[in-house]
């Protein structure tokens, strides 16, 4: 009696080193035959490069404004902008988006207002701004559950005939999380076209990844899912475009999800309320500071004559265009309604919650 079983795709685990294009000190790097990518175009390095140093002034202005007391927190990404940028610049308008917290600079980069994306650190609203107009889906803080809302939203844009792809940020603390475990399986299995990009930063708070896992990789997971799987050098914008770039077209054409790993490293304290000299060291910081991604792709540019001293003049100034308005807008007053608290909560009202409505109106005209 034969089974009818069906048959799998091989996938392979990825390599154990992590794949670069540009090495730290900006010299090019050929990846090997089997990965076989090659490094991007010189004017999408550019942007690449324009799009992290905008990043950066803007993710060092958000953080003074939570020390100054105008926000009341901010997870700051310094440091890992090649993981964000390269994976943000990889996309289309019509790829939807599944951030995490931590994804800022992802969301200015793809076009929404510094001001409506930071009212929810302010506590003025739940999601300053469209998630339908910007095709990204609210900063999720309950670890891993925006995995499962990507993989969701793939598969209706899958059985409804669109060529879309969804990405979702996963951090190293967030892929220990059983919601990441089914969103992999479910990926896998109904082959969703779904990208998730692990930014391992080496710590969940203050756990190291030594505590979570003695995989080799957080990539080498992918195997088990029958996902392909990516090692990447997240402080390398030109390899995490590269990369991703593959994997989102792989989920555009149908072919199913990808794991991309990006190693990197979260130079800030993981909120303004963390003390991370408790769980790491001084020099650790010192070593991960000389990978910087930006100095990187720009050492590389300035040794191709590809970066003069007007471009990055601009782009300075675009950096305090950015951070001005953004203080500009953390500034004003925000206009708040206290009935605003029963907006959107369901689709038809309970009779609960406009008896609770009601009872918050009547105090209020006391």
């Amino acid at each position: 009696m034969s089974l009818n079983v069906e048959t799998k795709p091989t996938v392979g685990l990825p390599d154990p080193e992590p794949l670069r294009l540009i090495d730290d000190e900006g010299r090019a790097v050929r990846s090997s035959a089997r990965q076989g990518f090659e490094l991007p175009p010189v004017a999408t390095l550019k942007e690449l490069y324009r799009r992290m140093a905008i990043a950066r002034r803007w993710d060092t202005q958000v953080t003074a404004l939570t020390r100054q007391g105008r926000l009341a927190t901010y997870p700051s990404a310094l440091g890992q902008e090649a993981c964000e940028i390269g994976t943000v610049l990889a996309m289309t308008e019509q790829d939807w988006l599944f951030p995490t917290y931590r994804d800022s600079i992802a969301l200015m980069t793809r076009g929404i207002d510094p001001g409506e994306l930071l009212q929810g650190f302010r506590g003025d609203w739940h999601s300053g701004w469209d998630p339908k107009k910007h095709r990204t889906s609210v900063q999720a803080t309950p670890l891993a559950t925006q995995a499962l809302h990507a993989v969701g939203y793939a598969t209706a844009a899958k059985l409804n005939g669109e060529r879309i792809a969804t990405v979702t940020f996963i951090g190293d603390g967030a892929s220990s999380e059983g919601d990441t475990h089914e969103a992999f399986n479910f990926a896998g299995v109904w082959q969703a076209p779904t990208v998730f990009v692990v930014q391992n930063n080496q710590f969940a708070i203050s756990v190291p990844l030594s505590k979570q896992t003695r995989a080799r990789t957080l990539a080498d997971r992918a195997i088990g899912y029958g996902i392909p799987g990516y090692y990447v050098d997240g402080n390398d914008a030109a390899a995490v475009y590269a990369v991703m770039s593959r994997a989102m077209e792989r989920a555009r054409r149908g072919d199913g999800p990808t794991i991309v790993e990006c190693l990197t490293y979260r130079v800030e304290a993981h909120t303004n309320s963390d003390d991370p000299t408790r769980y790491r060291t001084a020099d650790d910081v010192a070593i991960w500071k000389g990978k910087d991604p930006i100095e990187r792709l720009e050492r590389y540019l300035v040794s191709q004559d590809a970066l003069s001293d007007a471009d990055r003049d601009e782009i300075t100034a675009e950096g305090e265009r950015k951070a001005a308005a953004t203080r500009e807008a953390m500034s004003a007053e925000p206009v708040l309604d206290p009935m605003d608290l029963f907006a959107h909560v369901y689709v038809n009202e309970r009779p609960s919650l406009v008896e609770q409505r009601e009872f918050l109106k009547a105090e209020g005209n006391r």
